[in-house]
């Protein structure tokens, strides 16, 4: 089976789980979504690939910073993996979401800001463009203090917009400003998604 592996601190749960697994005989193939989750399965003995070689993907398990009730739609980024996790998404047959209840909001942008990858070239430019459309962008900056670059080697900018009424238009205007590499509004890619919260687990799917 070919499986997408995620980035963040659930998504590192879900790998080291798969990891005993595949200790105890589970055969399976994964194509990690970050530097950092390729490095933690190959040190669990799970086999990698990349989406040249299996450009299909039966499921992929991943965590995610807000999940809208009823859509299901995702703001997720935080960990810095955006780009690659929606490549491996929308690669994917199945995308199920591992969250904890305090991640399930009425409207995206109720509790986090969305993550906007840029190119480094010229980037206050299109940060302007971004708050031109209501957000209040900061450029992330890493535990060094500097510019936080992901593994494709570009900056990120988290925009708080607040509560989103309009997703999709939103997602639009996004991929519509020059410079914006991809952003983390995940929208209409989730499969269901497994809530852990103090009553137990409950499991989501799009209405």
């Amino acid at each position: 089976m070919i499986l997408g592996l995620g980035t963040g601190s659930t998504a590192k749960l879900a790998v080291d789980a798969l990891g005993k697994r595949v200790a105890a005989g589970l055969r399976v193939i994964g194509i990690p979504t970050s530097e950092f989750t390729a490095q933690q399965a190959r040190s669990l003995g799970i086999a990698l690939s990349t989406l040249d070689e299996h450009p299909e993907i039966a499921l992929t398990i991943d965590g995610a910073d807000e999940v809208e009730v009823g859509t299901l739609n995702l703001i997720k980024g935080r960990g810095g993996a955006l780009l690659r996790e929606k490549i491996v998404a929308s690669a994917s047959k199945r995308l199920v979401i591992i969250v904890d209840e305090s991640k399930l909001v009425q409207r995206l942008g109720s509790q986090f800001a969305v993550p906007v990858e840029l190119v480094p070239f010229g980037w206050p430019a299109a940060a302007r463009r971004l708050e031109g459309l209501g957000a209040k962008a900061a450029l992330r900056s890493s535990a060094a203090g500097k510019p936080f670059v992901t593994d494709g080697g570009h900056y990120i900018v988290d925009c708080a917009f607040g509560p989103i009424a309009a997703p999709r238009q939103l997602d639009h205007e996004l991929n519509n400003i020059v410079g914006v590499v991809e952003h983390g509004l995940f929208l209409k890619m989730t499969s269901q998604v497994i809530v852990a919260g103090q009553n137990g687990v409950t499991v989501l799917l799009p209405e």
